[in-house]
């Protein structure tokens, strides 16, 4: 039986905030599973796996969470509309154009626009 989907989470002492912030600022699909638990989906993903000894790469065991775009300027632009504060500028990564932000509870996260497909 294939692998049919990736689910992250993330740890925040801010939880209401950040589901909040995934519902109403990324306007991620959400539904509600009960006692306030909203899960955010469906969106397309994909796993990706770098070795520990690949440039500015984070300790072993380590995760990290992505939201990817078709159009990286102008999703910039609708969340800065928003009020997102990015940490950096666009630049350009090799797999893509990428810029990072940080959700409440100080989770910090990458927004990318891929040059590759999937297939």
């Amino acid at each position: 039986m294939p692998i049919t989907g990736v689910h992250a989470m993330f740890y925040t002492d801010e939880a209401d905030a950040l589901r909040t912030f995934l519902r109403d600022v990324l306007e991620l699909p959400t539904t509600d599973v009960g006692h306030g638990w909203l899960i955010n989906g469906p969106v397309a993903g994909e796993v990706g796996v770098h070795p520990i000894d690949h440039a500015g790469a984070p300790a072993r065991g380590t995760h990290d969470v992505s939201f990817t775009c078709d159009d990286l300027e102008g999703t910039v632009a609708r969340l800065r509309e928003k009020g997102v504060t990015f940490t950096d500028d666009i630049s350009d990564q090799g797999y893509g154009l990428a810029i990072h932000f940080e959700m409440p509870g100080g989770v910090k996260v990458e927004l990318y626009e891929p040059r590759y497909r999937l297939g």
